[in-house]
């Protein structure tokens, strides 16, 4: 074995031992996330939805006013208070996060965080000696790709938290799906360091495939927000309309930012990434026009990319000219990103194409038991 060889398998390595240090570390994340929920106090927040759902007859017990007229007396009713905004909206506050506003469970929520940022580090490292180990950009195989995008999506969420971002409460939900992708990865995607196909052996794997990773971790972020949208509206309507929700329901929800804050911060993430994945395709186009000489060629992963780009720009459509607001487009936003979800894993495994480069969907198979 060369010198070469040699530098190239331990770095290999390391990156897998990095890798597999990034899990543990983000387990113990996954935990302290756990404690911050649990050790979080039931807010002040449940107490003011429920004043602001009371029974109409009970505001409605107010003395009226008496005013006098000349040469009589005249009663006025008090006049009504209004609570809502306008018909349909809530002034429901945001809920105080993860914590509950407890400093026990935000003592344990910063140490979530922290740990969060080391798994990040880690992890980092870890695509970093890969990358270094093929002399090349980590992303020529499934399992690279899961790597550095499961790590991204982290960076993602640190960034957005650097930024004052409200959004500690996607700690909990964001590790235990990093989680769930490092183990496929590491498990049944996981392949030898190699060289890359001569289709690959371009400038524009860098620019297409890094602008990819990165929107759809962005996307990812969207989608948890939209499902815990849809949870915190069920949970508003119940409240609004006089219904009483479980102890567990009302301790976990109540935490969250209002279904109103969820639905804007969800809207706003996906509009901001939405150019980046239109560069992304032309990017793409462009680069099957140097490797393929022909810039379309409705490829499985070409379509299933164009199908996502429809899907996210008719969800922003709606919202923008026909007043698509709440649960409807929620329900798009959800399609849109099971769309990408499919063309990440679904195109790449089990249909066959000219972005088959990393021959997994045999193994993937075969784990599975056909």
């Amino acid at each position: 074995m060369t010198l070469a060889a040699a530098t190239h398998e331990n770095l290999a390595n390391i990156s897998n031992t990095l890798i597999y240090s990034a899990m543990a570390v983000y387990t113990l994340a996954f935990f302290a996330y756990i404690a911050e929920w649990l050790f979080g106090s039931r807010s002040k927040v449940g107490r003011t939805a429920a004043a602001l759902t009371e029974p109409r007859e009970e505001k409605a017990a107010a003395p009226a006013v008496t005013a006098r007229k000349a040469g009589g007396t005249a009663v006025l009713e008090r006049p009504k208070v209004t609570v809502r905004a306008t018909a349909g909206a809530r002034d429901v506050p945001d809920g105080p996060g993860a914590h509950g506003g407890s400093e026990q469970g935000d003592l344990y929520g910063r140490i979530a965080v922290s740990l969060t940022a080391l798994g990040f580090l880690l992890a980092f490292g870890g695509v970093l000696c890969r990358a270094l180990s093929v002399e090349r950009a980590p992303w020529g195989n499934m399992y690279e790709f899961n790597i550095t995008f499961s790590t991204t999506a982290v960076g993602v969420y640190l960034l957005l938290l650097a930024l004052k971002t409200n959004v500690r409460w996607l700690g909990l939900f964001l590790i235990t799906t990093v989680l769930l992708d490092l183990g496929l990865a590491v498990t049944v995607l996981y392949t030898e360091s190699d060289q890359l196909v001569p289709a690959l052996h371009s400038y524009w794997l860098w620019i297409h495939v890094s602008t990819a990773i990165l929107c759809g971790a962005v996307f990812y972020v969207g989608a948890v927000s939209t499902i815990l949208y849809l949870f915190r509206d069920s949970y508003e309507n119940k409240l609004a309309g006089g219904g009483t929700p479980g102890r567990f329901a009302t301790s976990f929800l109540e935490r969250l930012p209002a279904a109103a804050s969820l639905d804007k911060f969800s809207y706003r993430v996906n509009a901001a990434v939405f150019p980046l994945w239109t560069f992304t395709i032309v990017a793409g186009a462009i680069w099957a026009g140097d490797a393929w000489g022909r810039y379309w060629g409705w490829d499985p992963k070409e379509t299933w990319s164009f199908i996502t780009w429809v899907a996210y720009a008719g969800y922003l459509h709606a919202r923008a000219t026909a007043g698509w607001k709440g649960r409807k487009a929620a329900y798009l936003a959800l399609l849109a990103f099971a769309c990408w979800l499919f063309n990440y894993y679904g195109v790449n495994m089990f249909v066959s194409g000219k972005h088959s480069y990393a021959d997994v969907g045999l193994g993937v198979l075969q784990a599975a038991g056909f």
